[in-house]
């Protein structure tokens, strides 16, 4: 079969069950950016995913059409929402041929697999990956014997399962694997065995022309009833796993001792939500956090705002933390987890600190000395958001993009070599 020449306007699928059409502090906000910064230079982006919280089946936003497979349905587990993907791919390449698939998550297998039959080229989002699982067991490890032995033999045993459980599957399907870090692209490489000519690094951030400084919001101090006066620790969870809040439960509990005016903010729902609340009510510090529930998109870049000190210590993501790239965009003190990924791009006490989730006594003593005044804060804060300014650049990320696509469909052997 003769070999065509690459084409000059590429026809994308992006597939992500949860896609936001907007860029700041949001999980997959980076995936908006590609999508719109593609449209705008001429080549055709449709996006499949699962569902709008505006219960619209369809956007057409930008040059960029996004279908919302699950909206009208009943099922919507993965399994589903899979079967969806691939009809709905199925039925648009046979009139307008996608040249590559690129998914954000495992719903995109089921084509993958045909990839061949379609002569598409297919590339993954390190996340579609169960990559996280073993960085978040690395995160609550402590640094003794037992512990690195007990953190070892979990790390093995989850890495066997979910290297055998669909990792494995997964990799073999893709002509590439976009990560975000280098700790990433270690891993995918040394532990996956995974090529290295196949892996893309691309700069995913946020949007940050959207980014500017905020003033904290008087009427959300109020509803949150916190005191004029209040030292402020903000964190966001997930409430999926609740070790790393335990963690900064347990150091605030230190800190609230010596600094009895101090508040803790928690953002976010979760499976976990009620144990969290108890372990809240076990350490007596009841008036002293506030939970705030689920908090539209939208609404957290002002409750990071009233932040003296902004904490995430999760290590379930192997990209950068949204939340901590906003908070350091708005010139907030940051903490951490000094294994994820943000440790790859905050300078220890320049412009941001990084801790182990599970040093109590470590984390207790830096909010103190947050609190007291021992830390050039300020000078910390504008450092963070220089640091934002220079890191994520919107166009390069989408020229990376659109470079890492071409060099994925020469790699397929469809196409001629220039």
């Amino acid at each position: 079969m003769a070999k065509e020449p690459l084409p000059q306007k590429l026809n994308v699928c992006l597939v992500a069950r949860n896609f936001p059409i907007l860029g700041r502090a949001t999980d997959l906000g980076f995936l908006w950016l590609i999508a719109r910064g593609l449209a705008s230079k001429g080549h055709h982006v449709t996006v499949l995913a699962a569902q709008n919280p505006q219960g619209r089946a369809e956007v057409e936003k930008d040059g960029v059409r996004v279908l919302f497979l699950s909206e009208g349905r009943r099922a919507r587990d993965r399994e589903a929402f899979g079967d969806l993907v691939k009809n709905r791919f199925v039925e648009i390449h046979r009139d307008a041929p996608f040249h590559i698939l690129h998914s954000v998550d495992a719903a995109a297998l089921r084509i993958s697999r045909y990839k061949k039959h379609y002569k598409l080229a297919v590339a993954y989002d390190v996340e579609a990956t169960q990559m996280s699982q073993i960085t978040a067991i690395l995160g609550m490890g402590h640094e003794t014997l037992g512990s690195l032995l007990s953190t070892a033999f979990a790390v093995g045993y989850k890495f066997l399962r979910t290297f055998f459980g669909g990792d494995r599957q997964l990799l073999k399907t893709a002509d590439g694997v976009f990560v975000t870090s280098p700790q990433q692209r270690i891993v995918l490489e040394r532990y996956y065995l995974y090529p290295d000519a196949r892996i893309h690094n691309v700069p995913y951030g946020i949007e940050i022309g959207d980014l500017a400084p905020r003033e904290k919001s008087e009427a959300l101090r109020k509803r949150l009833n916190l005191p004029e006066t209040a030292k402020t620790v903000v964190t966001i969870s997930d409430m999926i796993e609740i070790g790393e809040v335990r963690s900064l439960l347990r150091a605030f509990e230190q800190a609230v001792i010596k600094k009895p005016n101090s508040r803790l903010i928690i953002v976010g729902n979760g499976p976990r939500f009620k144990d969290i609340e108890y372990e809240t009510l076990m350490l007596a510090l009841g008036n002293k956090v506030v939970m705030t529930g689920a908090v539209a998109d939208a609404e957290l870049p002002e409750h990071i705002a009233l932040a003296d000190v902004f904490v995430n210590l999760s290590a379930r993501t192997t990209g950068f933390e949204p939340s901590l790239i906003e908070a350091m965009a708005q010139k907030k003190v940051i903490v951490g987890s000094e294994v994820s990924p943000m440790s790859t791009i905050v300078e220890h006490g320049q412009d941001g600190f990084l801790v182990r989730p599970a040093d109590i006594d470590e984390l207790a003593t830096l909010l103190l000395d947050i609190f007291n005044g021992h830390l050039p804060t300020l000078e910390i804060g504008d450092a963070a958001r220089r640091k934002v300014l220079n890191l994520f650049d919107i166009e390069k990320m989408v020229i990376e993009t659109i470079n890492a696509y071409y060099a994925i469909l020469r790699g397929t052997g469809f196409y001629k070599k220039r």
